[in-house]
């Protein structure tokens, strides 16, 4: 049955998850190394919803090794799966690959111009990438290699030997109407999909059933190399297997306990993995709750292999705001590369492991992710002075590092929406980036942009890829002769403040001071007057005074953070466009 772990103040949900792992581990096989799993289709794009199937255990695993466990983290590769639609947006595919459907996912070309040799291997290398630059430890399982190298074959014998109760168990829930699907992050498995598209008796879900009675095997054909093909007959004692191809009309006669090119369905090869890996750990998507599910099938399956259904979450949906920015092109939902292309891998990890599996977030490419940052940076200050409190403590000691060490991170880690700005406004050029971002602090310059990095590589690509291009910022080549000419005597004044107390503030902290200061003195007050010191009109002021910089300096009523904006374009172009 699955287990729920509740954070507190003085544990994380990780902890609580590695303590009922280990107990359970040591009861099922005391002293052996830990097994958890996970299970991943290199259909297409292994997106950022498949992660949480990763990184739930791996935070799990990691714990655990933390303590000075041997613990072993499958994944398990699902590409001996059938290749089941031409998916859309995926650059060098065309309905042209319809030809290949019904064929396993290694058997298929890769897209157009891939350098790996398959269409699995094309999808898995971006992810196994992925999984590196996150610090994930894990033993790959090619269920291609396990298939067809035999490994399988004991369990394959097994499984047909006892096809009654296997039937038997499948049976209870075939007269069952299957519940409305809700929204799901891990994708039903290839079998499940096929079933409720109505491909009949002889679906991948449960098994092929006819005259010839119900077998929990699937050929793949000997000459089109699809699984649509029917068996007609099998004995148990020669294993002689005969199976007729709908696609092709091709049949043979096989000697099963030889025969290496097929594999069980999916309700039963999965509960057949848990047992000849002992895997004890593993979650799956709330799709796996409702009866009838390969998980809940599952765990009455396995006992016919002799094992037991591993404990594990339910994990909820795993969501992306920004998607409207994401290219079309690509088609789809954003993968974890696309993830760390605009973040960095600490932040990627503390996503998944502050929040329950059980509870949903969000992942930000838009501009939510600046405030992303700013959450991250405050936890990070916390942590260095000691203020934070425990289950944040930990979630912040399992997103910058694992067991083995610390994850490379940025040496100056400036505020994301400060570089951002910055890479926004010089458009790619690094002399100005350098110049811009020493004048943060002056005192303590930048001797070099790598200092920033990665981070600001990040912040850059974000500026790049999801911010569209009315909303980036372009700084006017000449003043804005009409609109000076305009201003009422007030709003020259403020211009003036601000230029006579440029030189002596130019700093982030003192052009801060500066632009804030400015309609607080002009309305007769001190320049570090605080709020509650002044008039609810100041805010007001305040607006006002930095809209008109706004449409000054880059003809819009916003735009990046002011201090900043002034860093970028420098005094003496600051100096020409305010009119001085």
């Amino acid at each position: 049955m699955p287990i729920v772990a509740q954070s507190t103040e003085t544990t994380d949900w990780v902890s609580r998850f590695a303590d009922e792992v280990i107990e359970e581990s040591e009861r099922r096989a005391p002293g052996k190394p830990v097994v958890v799993a996970s299970g991943l289709s290199p259909s297409g794009p292994i997106h950022l919803g498949n992660l949480r199937e990763v990184m739930t255990p791996h935070l799990v695993a990691d714990e655990i090794r933390r303590r000075g466990r041997q613990v072993r983290h499958l994944i398990s590769w699902d590409d001996y799966d059938r290749y089941r639609k031409v998916p859309a947006g995926i650059a060098g595919v065309d309905e042209s690959w319809a030809e290949h459907i019904g064929k396993p996912l290694t058997s298929v070309p890769a897209p157009e111009g891939s350098a790996y040799p398959n269409w699995a291997e094309h999808f898995k290398a971006a992810m196994v990438e992925s999984l590196a630059e996150l610090g994930v430890e894990f033993d790959g399982i090619s269920q291609t290699a396990q298939y067809t190298s035999g490994v399988y074959r004991e369990q394959i014998l097994h499984a047909m030997r006892h096809r009654g109760e296997i039937d038997a168990i499948l049976d209870q829930y075939r007269t069952k109407k299957a519940p409305a699907r809700k929204q799901q992050q891990k994708p039903v498995d290839e079998a499940e999909l096929e079933a409720e598209e109505g491909s009949g008796a002889a679906s991948e879900d449960d098994g092929s059933s006819g005259s010839a009675g119900y077998f929990p095997y699937k050929p793949y054909c000997g000459n089109c190399e699809k699984d649509l093909t029917t068996v007609t007959s099998y004995d148990d004692d020669s294993t002689e297997l005969t199976y007729a191809c709908d696609a092709c009309g091709f049949s043979e006669t096989v000697r099963l306990e030889e025969f290496n090119r097929g594999k069980l369905v999916w309700k039963v090869d999965w509960p057949m993995r848990w047992a000849y890996e002992g895997v004890v750990f593993e979650p799956s998507g709330v799709d796996h709750s409702s009866p009838g599910s390969s998980f809940q099938v599952g765990g009455q399956i396995v006992g016919i292999f002799g094992g037991q259904q591993p404990i594990g979450p339910m994990y909820a949906f795993v969501g992306i705001s920004g998607m409207a920015k994401m290219s079309s092109s690509r088609g789809g939902v954003p993968t974890p590369a696309d993830a760390l292309k605009i973040m960095e891998p600490q932040i990627l990890r503390w996503l998944y492991a502050r929040r329950r599996p059980n509870q949903s977030f969000k992942i930000a490419f838009d501009q939510e992710i600046q405030r992303l940052y700013d959450e991250w940076d405050k936890l990070d200050a916390k942590v260095a002075d000691g203020s934070v409190l425990p289950a944040d403590a930990a979630a912040h000691s399992r997103a910058v590092g694992t067991a083995a060490g610390e994850l490379p991170r940025t040496s100056r880690p400036l505020p994301y929406r400060t570089l951002a700005s910055v890479a926004d406004i010089t458009a790619g050029h690094r002399d100005q980036a350098l110049r811009i971002l020493s004048d943060l602090d002056p005192e303590n310059p930048l001797s070099s942009l790598d200092e920033a990095r990665p981070r600001f590589d990040r912040a850059e690509a974000w500026i790049n890829t999801h911010v569209p291009a009315d909303q980036r910022t372009i700084v006017r080549d000449e003043p804005d002769a009409e609109l000076l000419k305009s201003l009422d005597e007030a709003s020259r004044q403020s211009l003036r403040l601000l230029l006579d107390g440029l030189e002596s503030h130019w700093s982030l902290d003192g052009l801060t001071h500066l632009v804030y200061g400015v309609p607080k003195v002009q309305a007769g007050f001190p320049a570090d007057a605080t709020p509650k010191e002044l008039p609810a009109e100041i805010k007001t002021a305040q607006r006002t005074f930095f809209a008109l910089l706004y449409h000054l300096l880059v003809g819009r009523d916003t735009g990046p953070r002011l201090p900043t904006l002034l860093l970028a374009v420098g005094q003496e172009r600051v100096r020409t466009l305010l009119g001085e």
